[in-house]
């Protein structure tokens, strides 16, 4: 399956389809099982690199959409 990313408007970046998630000391993040996780795009999360809502109680805003 092709993995796909999807950005939501000031929240988490959603990934769906099978990856590998790695630290940043190489190790591998277990995501086995989850056909979708939720990456942290604030920065506030408790639970990195994964998201858990604190976006929302932060107030969160993203920057505009990619350019082209």
């Amino acid at each position: 399956m092709t993995v796909k990313i999807t950005i939501r408007p000031n929240g988490p970046y959603l990934v769906e389809g099978e990856c590998e998630l790695y630290d940043p000391t190489g190790a591998r993040i277990d995501t086995s099982g989850q056909p979708r996780i939720a990456l942290c795009r604030c920065g506030s999360s408790s639970n990195k690199p994964m998201c858990d809502g604190t976006h929302n109680k932060i107030g969160f805003q993203a920057a505009d959409a990619a350019k082209k």
